[in-house]
């Protein structure tokens, strides 16, 4: 069995070293997507499809770009809205469509990362949104 020994050079706490207190917020975070993101779980589906609503996304943006971005997730689909006046031109925003309930939850950690040039928005989409309505009718 194990006893404790006391040393009486070591006895008072006056000259114990302590490291001062560590200020956390100069220590690294983990990656962004290794944290659990700060979602509300209620606000998810409860039943397919499981859509994220991307925002702030770069004009050039491709399919293959979005599904590049979410590697590693069951991305089922992906949407970008183009004008209406100008077919070539995407709206800057679109649609992801995950097909289980993780993914999305996945997916929505990697909201504020950067593709391109931007950072993006990651959100639940509304499902009136989802639908195809314009996002401003549903406001």
């Amino acid at each position: 069995f194990l006893r404790a020994v006391s040393t009486t050079w070591h006895s008072n706490d006056d000259d114990v070293y302590r490291a001062p207190p560590i200020d956390r917020s100069l220590l690294p975070t983990a990656p962004r997507a290794a944290r659990e993101p700060n979602i509300d779980r209620s606000r998810l589906p409860k039943s397919p499809p499981y859509t994220a609503f991307l925002g702030n996304l770069p004009y050039d943006v491709t399919e293959e770009s979005i599904k590049d971005f979410f590697r590693g997730l069951n991305i089922s689909a992906v949407r970008l809205p183009r004008e209406p006046t100008n077919p070539e031109r995407l709206k800057g925003f679109g649609y992801a469509e995950f097909e289980d309930i993780d993914s999305l939850f996945q997916a929505l950690s990697l909201n504020e990362e950067s593709l391109g040039n931007r950072r993006i928005r990651v959100d639940v989409a509304d499902q009136a949104q989802d639908k195809g309505e314009c996002p401003a009718a549903s406001r």
